[in-house]
């Protein structure tokens, strides 16, 4: 079973990112964090190579529609975007939503996965350039 969703672009990290935030906000998500691995990294004392930004995006109603009914879900929140360069491409990667509600027995809560999961993609091509 594939829990992860993977497109790539030829555009850079950071342009994507850019693209990305906008994207998140057409569709009613917000960015709450961004965690440059390279500079954590390096704050750390441990160079890393290659780029890599994680964006930790939510769409507040659904976040609480999902945590009202089952909270452990919170582990899996909120979704993460990451956005790294590999073999000179840029990749896009998150978990797919409804693998992961799927592995934490949410069936009830599906089409909410399945509408997150819609949005995600979406910002994701958008910020891909698709």
């Amino acid at each position: 079973m594939n829990v992860v969703h993977i497109i790539e672009t030829d555009r850079a990290v950071e342009d994507v990112g850019t693209r990305l935030e906008d994207a998140a906000k057409t569709h009613q998500f917000g960015v709450i964090n961004v965690v440059d691995m390279n500079a954590k990294m390096k704050s750390k004392g441990v160079d890393f190579d290659p780029r890599c930004i994680i964006y930790e995006v939510c769409n507040p109603h659904r976040a609480k529609e999902v945590l009202e009914h089952k909270l452990e879900i919170s582990t899996a929140l909120p979704c993460r975007i990451s956005v790294y360069e590999e073999a000179g491409k840029t990749k896009l990667a998150t978990l797919i939503p409804t693998q992961v509600l799927g592995l934490m027995g949410g069936d009830e809560l599906l089409p909410v996965a399945e509408s997150v999961q819609t949005d995600i993609f979406a910002m994701m091509d958008k910020a891909a350039g698709a």
